[in-house]
């Protein structure tokens, strides 16, 4: 196209986003995207939120794209603007998160700086998107953002690239936006729903597994629907969790720990295992053979991934909500299934728990802290967690009541995420409660953005779980044996370090006048950080006692 006829091409990248319903762009914009920061200047409907670091703003993105299921825009320069994203590609591609990623370059028709700054982007992103592409002419700009956000939102949902050089932004061209289509997933065979329905009325103990891909809308409600008229048990992976309101009284358990514990035993228990959702990317909580194991029952979007250890006999493959739907017309519920040991397990490992979280010692003890937190926050609240040992804490212990409201990482298992994360759930849901629940060591690796928080006049609480050490690699040091090394470190006083942000910073000095900050921190508007003084000294007790005598005794 000739210089200087149709519309400039960094306008026409705006317009596709705002034809694909884009609402907001996160990110730390440089000199290579200033055709387009200028575009986007004058767009009234996407919104830039200028973040402090890019890993932040993909972070937010990617959060944006688990709650809406639409795709979460970013933005970054070259270089390493771009470097700084490959954290947040691969939270989101194996987090299953739909998310475009959008970054700068140097022109590439002339060469003004030699390489200056200049990496092969494309190439990096190549493993860990599910699309990467440099464009290369403005006509292209149309097709390209339409693929990148049908890539990114077709499941699984990931990250897809996009690099838009200097030269080519400045273009002029004559393309126009493209309409988005229309999709629907297809049902899945009534052959393969039959054969499951089939080994399942066969069976003497089912169990359903929800996993990450059950996370879809209208699936909570057809798989309630399935439950209620079976009364088979379920139990959800840690992306699972919220499916299905956890306080169901067949519901057995998350499966937040590798093997071993009471919902590992509830599964057991069981000789048909129906997986919904499943992506190995997640442990499967239980463990298949070749021969003698139980049935297992893989119903998905797409056929399953084989693993060593995972190999369902059963595949049931199209829209997961349309499939248990199906499933639940066929079924005749069995009058010889039984669930008694499964349930068994699951009211032991509360009672297990709730002994546990009685204990109001200070520094706060772990159970007690997660059974606080549960109180203080509504059925609707959201609450975001980093990564670390207090993860499976929540995983494990903390109640969900509805879809997404426990956001957590079990598939990268990245710290710095928590506080983008929640900062994101307080935008997308300003009248309800959030909170981003970090440790020590995942907080100061995003602490910035509590600026970009207060900037937005968020409202959201902050709590952090304070031992002064990267404490679950600690943890996990003394269980294999290893000497106590090179895993602490020192912290700044981090209710002067939220003030200093215009946040309001408080410390806990008991367990009771934590229960008093939570409730404050929730109840007031604003940004609010708590430093929370935490005792890890008893993880395996917290974890895993007493379950080797429960199921000698069961």
């Amino acid at each position: 196209m000739a210089e200087g006829t149709g519309k400039k091409a960094s306008d026409l990248f705006v317009e596709c986003l705002e034809e694909e319903g884009c609402e907001y762009i996160f990110g730390v914009p440089g000199e290579e995207n200033l055709d387009l920061l200028d575009s986007l200047s004058r767009s009234d409907r996407i919104k830039l939120i200028l973040t402090r670091h890019e890993q932040g703003a993909g972070f937010m993105a990617a959060t944006y794209g688990r709650h809406t299921g639409k795709t979460g825009v970013c933005i970054a320069t070259l270089g390493p603007g771009a470097t700084n994203f490959v954290t947040a590609a691969a939270y989101a591609t194996l987090g299953g998160m739909p998310i475009l990623m959008i970054t700068g370059q140097k022109p590439i028709k002339k060469s003004k700086q030699g390489r200056f700054q200049i990496l092969d982007v494309v190439s990096m992103m190549q493993p860990i998107t599910k699309f990467t592409h440099q464009m290369a002419s403005s006509d292209n700009i149309p097709s390209r953002i339409r693929e990148a956000y049908r890539l990114a939102e077709e499941e699984k949902p990931g990250a897809t690239h996009i690099e838009l050089p200097e030269d080519i932004a400045d273009e002029h061209t004559d393309s126009r936006p493209l309409k988005r289509s229309l999709v629907r997933r297809p049902n899945a065979d009534a052959k393969s729903v039959r054969q499951a329905v089939q080994a399942l009325e066969a069976a003497k103990s089912p169990v359903l597994v929800i996993g990450a891909g059950a996370n879809r809308t209208m699936t909570s409600r057809m798989l309630l629907q399935f439950i209620e008229k079976t009364g088979i048990p379920f139990l959800t992976t840690q992306l699972g969790k919220g499916v299905i309101d956890e306080r169901h009284p067949r519901f057995l358990g998350c499966a937040a720990l590798s093997a071993g514990d009471f919902v590992h035993r509830a599964i057991e228990a069981s000789d048909c295992i129906v997986n919904l959702g499943h992506d190995v990317i997640e442990k499967p909580p239980f463990f298949m053979k070749n021969e003698g194991g139980p049935t297992v029952i893989h119903v998905s979007t797409k056929t399953a991934e084989v693993d060593p250890v995972y190999f369902p006999h059963i595949e049931v493959i199209g829209d997961i909500a349309n499939a248990v739907w199906q499933m639940k017309e066929d079924i005749v519920p069995s009058g010889s299934w039984t669930f008694d040991h499964m349930l068994a397990f699951r009211k032991a490992e509360v009672a297990h728990t709730d002994k546990l979280a009685g204990d109001a010692r200070f520094p706060i003890f772990p159970p007690h802290l997660v059974q606080q937190v549960r109180a203080t926050m509504p059925d609707d609240g959201i609450i975001c967690l980093d990564n670390g040992v207090y993860k499976i804490w929540f995983a494990r212990g903390y109640t969900a009541c509805r879809p997404n409201t426990v956001l957590l990482d079990n598939a990268l298992a990245t710290m710095g995420a928590g506080l983008p994360s929640a900062m994101m759930s307080a935008m997308l849901y300003p009248d309800r409660k959030v909170m981003a629940i970090c440790g020590d060591g995942g907080f100061m690796m995003n602490s910035q953005e509590m600026e970009t928080a207060v900037r937005l006049g968020l409202n959201l609480t902050v709590l952090i779980l304070n031992d002064s050490a990267y404490g679950m690699i600690r943890w996990k040091q003394a269980n294999m044996g290893f000497k106590d090394f090179g895993l602490t470190y020192n912290n700044p006083d981090f209710v002067k370090y939220a003030e200093s942000y215009g946040a309001s910073g408080h410390r806990v000095q008991s367990a009771a006048h934590l229960v008093e900050l939570l409730a404050h921190c929730r109840d007031t508007p604003g940004v609010h950080l708590i430093d929370c003084p935490v005792d890890y000294s008893e993880n395996d007790q917290i974890l895993n006692k007493d379950i080797k005598e429960l199921s000698k005794a069961l």
